[in-house]
């Protein structure tokens, strides 16, 4: 494209005019400063959160320079201290040695973070003080995982990192995204050494709810030369981990209606049958009367009424109720992941004012997954017996359900994710050294592709007793034929789904940054910059399902069933084994089972264009540092703004429509200020405030405006759905932080911050009912289906304090000096507007106020530290407070807020040195064996002991390892 002919043009003759005479040297120049420390690294595209010129006046005689796990705890420690912004990090002990698995496990431990999804043996995901949109940037380049605007974390070893910063405030040099802030993930580079480097690890982890053993491997290598033309380093580092996991969940279904033992007369009802909703005319929007239908809607915010004698209109008449579950199903998921990634990284500095940096990253995945899920449905009425019911309620706890239809599917999933980055830098001083300008050009890909498939088998059995929380949140049920359950003959061959989807994204990004700097006087700092990113996305799809064929399980012959054993690792009253197809042999015969249902082949299947997307942004900035004394200390200021704006054009498919082509375009144009102020009240106590503007962009797939649809699968008379917006706009924040720091030893320090994030714009899901014609859906056919769109409908606020603790004391005694603690607690409070509709005429009924989705109101974290002599070692503990973790599916839902019980994590990580370059390693995660629990609040109340959903148990892992480093 012609403007990216521009750009390299433009980006080269700036450099080449602004080049100061000395580097027309010859011969070989002093070696340049490491990348390293808190200064830039030279490819940093985002150069000022760690490029300091507002840096602590205390010299730098004063920092301490230690190894190990204290130094990693202490090298963080300085990131915040010398930054202007509001900057938590971790820094890797040495080379290879982040004791974690990846960066979210990583990130844990860092104050204001909230881990979340320990499912699979690791954690998949983070917030920031509450919000999850974190911009996700590689050596300060924004990355991104195929069609999607962030990059998935968990996919980046840990092996591979440098050091990770967390930016919680924002300045005008920054990319703009992220109402949550920004995670740098920093790699290695030859200039970071002095000379030869080689590093490598072999860990062995043991996963133990998988009973499976697993490789961590990694390897460095880096030297770097003193040649005729300036230095030059190569850096090749590479990592390989592989996980076989099992994940099992067994849950209580949806609370719903059901008519008492003693229904009202004229209600049509018999005794315990379930109460359906009633319909509603498309038109009128009135209830249509028909037996056994109830004036009442699923999906309600607050859920029905729980007091004993609750009634409901039925055919007109008030009738009671009793609330009880409508399913409960076991999920025994069988899974493996493996993640190769790579660096290489070239650098050549021809004299001391110039750095050349060339590097190319890669992240893996492939994966696959087996759920094998047994599922019941516990809501038909034949023979209703009386439940028992929990005290001063009108809730059952447990009851005997006769003739219940019931399901096991075999859903196998297999995916893969490649994504490259590959980039060009320049950084050169200029003016004698108080000019810097930095280029940088890099390109990107991501391509991820899954298919999936899933077999079911059904049958409908006698009778099933259950207790749906029979204690600590976990359901008890049998079958009164519990030894059928592993025989193939006893289930028929039921539905087959059967989809497939290619997701591909790619940018080439450009940004040009210049700054001049003076040692006097009032401004100390000029800077300015330009960026442009060109980001292409696009999503193809397919789906196809098929009915039962209603033929026994047994007759599809040998080799085709699975059986799984030892279900819940004897932690609950539940079936622990059921045969049901095999997902492995399903996948690896595709076409077979596709012929037995009468469906497309491999040679007939072709993905359909789901949208293609070009965004075109361009940003500019200018911002200026100053400093003046106040009460004879330095107080630091820094100012500036980004303009920003946004072109987007997309074109959608619409499958259900011979993929007509739908073409939207929206432009959008903001200014973003932002503000810091850095005040040195002591020599070690500082306080700092930010003030800044930021974005989150909606992802790419909210916009399409084509439906995506499921069948009347649970009998309601309507599927569901969703689709997407095309108009929607970003959700803008404005942000305030104040911080108070005491540095009260040189590697210790208390810090307290209070912030405020002030959302307009947030996007909230809107539920209406549509008549769809000619919709081509095999399961559960209907025309009419609850469409779920997402709108820029709420504004929020989210507000809290952190407070963080590093203390290494240098009094212990004998064997006891070397102890550390790191520590911090979040306190956060949140509140939004959610609009509520009327799901048939998609009319605004009213508004209530919710929590922000997975914000916990206290959070803590506490790491035990010991570095002396050969040993070093941590201890880390991490918790967090229930949570709003979800909302279900409005399609049956009483009510649609999922929360989760608190969730806490206990890891020891251990190193032994056995010589000044071998060591051996122990980690051990989840050592207290904790399960990831869901509930349902009633009202806004209630908790897991009366309305418990799912409950999962985590794994514990244990690894041992060897490391070596030749430096």
């Amino acid at each position: 494209m012609v403007f990216h002919r521009a750009i390299l043009c433009s980006a080269s003759l700036l450099a080449l005019l602004a080049v100061d005479p000395a580097f027309a040297q010859t011969g070989t120049q002093s070696t340049p400063p490491s990348d390293g420390g808190t200064t830039a690294a030279a490819g940093d595209t985002t150069a000022t959160p760690t490029d300091q010129t507002l840096d602590a006046s205390e010299p730098q005689g004063d920092e301490i320079v230690v190894k190990g796990v204290r130094a990693s705890i202490v090298g963080a420690l300085n990131t915040r201290k010398n930054s202007t912004q509001i900057v938590d990090s971790i820094v890797a002990e040495d080379v290879g040695k982040l004791p974690d698995n990846n960066v979210i496990e990583a990130l844990q431990r860092v104050t204001g973070i909230q881990v979340t999804n320990r499912s699979g043996g690791e954690a998949a995901g983070i917030s920031i003080r509450g919000l999850p949109d974190a911009l996700t940037t590689l050596n300060g380049r924004n990355i991104f995982t195929a069609a999607v605007q962030s990059f998935s974390l968990q996919d980046i070893s840990a092996n591979l990192i440098k050091s990770v910063d967390v930016y919680k405030t924002r300045a005008a040099d920054q990319i703009e995204t992220g109402l949550a802030g920004q995670v740098d993930v920093k790699t290695r580079r030859p200039f970071d050494f002095d000379g030869f480097a080689l590093s490598g690890l072999a860990r062995g982890i043991y996963n133990q709810q998988a009973d499976s053993y697993n490789p961590n491997v990694a390897l460095l290598v880096s030297d770097r030369w003193e040649t005729g033309i300036g230095d030059i380093g190569v850096l090749v580092n590479g990592s390989y981990i592989k996980t076989n996991y099992r994940d099992m969940t067994t849950t209580a279904g949806a609370l719903v209606p059901f008519a008492t033992m003693n229904p009202a007369a004229g209600t049509g009802l018999d005794p315990f049958q379930r109460i359906f909703p009633a319909g509603q005319d498309p038109i009128t929007g009135q209830f249509v009367v028909s037996p056994g239908l109830g004036a009442w809607q699923v999906g309600t915010d607050t859920g029905l009424a729980t007091a004993p004698g609750s009634s409901m209109l039925v055919n007109g008449v008030s009738t009671p109720y009793v609330l009880s579950r409508d399913a409960v199903f076991n999920q025994d998921l069988y899974g493996q992941r493996e993640r190769p990634s790579a660096n290489i990284a070239i650098q050549w500095a021809p004299n001391s004012s110039s750095v050349y940096t060339a590097e190319a990253f890669y992240s893996g995945f492939r994966g696959n997954t087996f759920n094998s899920m047994q599922f019941s449905f516990v809501d038909f009425w034949a023979g209703a017996q009386a439940p028992t019911l929990y005290d001063g309620t009108n809730i059952v706890k447990s009851r005997v359900a006769n003739k219940v239809y019931g399901f096991n599917s075999a859903d196998y999933t297999q995916n893969k994710t490649d994504s490259f980055v590959y980039a060009l830098n320049g950084k050169w001083d200029v003016a004698g050294g108080r000019g810097k300008i930095v280029a940088d050009i890099a390109y990107q890909t991501s391509t991820y592709n899954t298919a999936f498939i899933a077999m079911r088998t059904d049958r409908t059995a006698d009778q099933i007793k259950v207790d749906f929380n029979a204690g600590g949140g976990i359901p008890s049920f049998h079958f009164n034929d519990d030894s059928l359950l592993t025989k193939p003959a006893t289930w028929n061959v039921a539905q087959l789904y059967d989809n497939a989807e290619r997701d591909h994204g790619s940018a080439i990004t450009a940004t040009l940054d210049g700054e001049y700097t003076w040692d006097e006087g009032f401004l100390r700092r000029i800077k300015g910059g330009w960026r442009i990113d060109d980001r292409k996305a696009a999503v193809a799809t397919r789906t196809q399902d098929a009915l039962g064929l209603g033929v026994p399980l047994s007759t599809l012959g040998a080799g085709t069933t699975f059986t799984n054993s030892g279900f819940f690792d004897g932690r609950a009253d539940v079936p622990t084994s059921w045969v049901l197809p095999s997902g492995y042999w399903v996948y690896a015969n595709a076409d077979k089972v596709r012929s037995l249902y009468g469906l497309k082949t491999s040679g007939q299947l072709s993905l359909g264009q789901v949208f293609t997307n070009d965004e075109v942004t361009m940003s500019a900035y200018v911002m200026a540092d100053g400093e003046l004394s106040l009460f004879g200390r330095p107080l630091q200021i820094e100012g500036g703004v980004r303009f920003v704006t946004v072109d987007t054009n997309s074109q959608f498919f619409n499958r259900l429509n011979n993929f007509a082509e739908t073409d939207t375009s929206t432009a959008t144009t903001k200014f973003l200020p932002s503000a810091t102020l850095r005040y040195e009240i002591t020599n070690k106590l500082r306080l700092r405030f930010n003030f800044g503007e930021t974005l989150r962009r909606p992802d790419y797939t909210a916009l399409n405006p084509n439906y995506t649809l499921t069948g009347d699968l649970t009998g309601l008379g309507y599927g569901s759905g969703t689709a997407g917006t095309a108009n929607l706009r970003p959700t803008q924040s404005k942000n305030y932080d104040v911080a108070l720091e005491w540095y009260f030893d040189r590697d210790s320090a208390i810090t307290v911050t209070g912030f405020r994030r002030e959302i307009d714009g947030l996007v909230v899901p809107v539920t209406q009912r549509e008549t769809i014609l000619n919709n081509g859906i095999v399961a559960g056919a209907t025309n009419s289906f609850a469409i779920t769109r997402p709108l820029n409908a709420s504004n929020g606020v989210l507000k809290g304090v952190e407070v963080g603790l590093t203390y290494f004391p240098h009094y212990l005694p004998g064997p006891l000096d070397g102890l550390g603690f790191v520590g911090s607690v979040t306190v956060l409070d949140s509140s939004q507007n959610i609009p509520q509709y009327n799901t048939t005429t998609g009319e605004l009924i009213g508004q209530f106020q919710s929590a922000f989705f997975g914000v916990s109101k206290f959070s803590y974290n506490a790491t035990l530290a010991y570095d002396k002599g050969p040993i070093g070692a941590r201890v880390s503990y991490v918790w967090r407070k229930e949570f709003l973790a979800n909302n279900e599916a409005r399609l049956f839902a009483n009510p649609i807020g999922v929360w989760r019980t608190p969730e806490k994590s206990l890891d020891v990580q251990l190193t032994y040195n056995l010589t000044k370059r071998l060591g051996v390693t122990f980690d051990a995660t989840n050592l207290t064996n904790s399960t990831q629990q869901t509930y349902y609040k009633f009202g806004g109340s209630g908790g897991p002991e009366k309305f418990n959903l799912g409950t999962l148990l985590l794994a514990r892992t244990f690894a041992l390892g060897v490391r070596y480093g030749f430096r």
